[in-house]
Parts: C-alpha cells; structure tokens; sequence
C-alpha cells in the first residue's frame, strides 16, 4: 500500500526536477526503488532505452550529463493521480559535439511505497 499523499509525491518530482537542474545524481536517486526502470527518449525500441535496476538507471542518467554537459531542466510544472504522475519541463543545452538543443519534453512516472519504480521520458522532436 502507498501511503505517501499525492502532495508529497508531487514534492518528490519536484525534488527530482532539482536534482537534474544542478547535475545532482545523488539527489535524484535516492526517491528511486532499488527495481526501478527508466525508458529514456531515445533509442532503437519504440520505448528508447529501457534500463533497468538502481545501478543502470543511474548510469542512464549519469550519461545524459556527460553527453549534455552544460544541461539544464527549467519551467517544470508536475501533477499525481493515485501511484502515477507527470512532469513537464524544457531541457536546454549544448551537446559534446556543439549542437545547441531546447526541447520540450515529460516524464510518466509510476510510484510504489513513496518511491519511483519507472520513469518513461519522452521529447518533443524539433524539425528546421
């Protein structure tokens, strides 16, 4: 039984939006489950990159660091209903190989016992 309240669960994404805009990993996992998943934007499967377990979905994240070095998460706005949310948030920066990117995007979220148990990104896909 979940008996985290859709406030403080909303507290969390809020927590975790944080903690991506300052590049801190530690912030962010600890509202995750040790099982917890994180299917990212990107990817050959029509879910992107699915990783799987505390280990890999903080390596996914970790590399979104890496790879977007100067990444920022701003005008985030986040709803729950019962064991799932939802955030909205603009991602901007500049990639290892000097593409400037700003691009909307969410997060599907699903909550057990006040923790994430999946993550499901997606993005907005910007065309010239």
């Amino acid at each position: 039984m979940d008996d985290m309240n859709r406030d403080g669960k909303v507290a969390v994404l809020r927590d975790i939006a944080q903690g991506f805009d300052t590049h801190d990993l530690d912030r962010i996992m600890r509202h995750f489950a040790a099982d917890a998943g994180f299917e990212s934007p990107r990817g050959r499967d029509p879910w992107g990159t699915r990783f799987e377990g505390i280990d890999a979905v903080r390596e996914g994240f970790a590399a979104r660091f890496t790879g977007i070095p100067d990444v920022r998460y701003g005008d985030d706005d986040h709803f729950v209903d019962g064991a799932r949310g939802a955030s909205e948030w603009t991602l901007s920066g500049t990639t290892t190989d000097g593409q400037r990117i700003e691009i909307r995007g969410c997060d599907l979220w699903t909550f057990r016992d006040g923790q994430i148990v999946k993550k499901d990104s997606y993005w907005k896909i910007r065309t010239d």
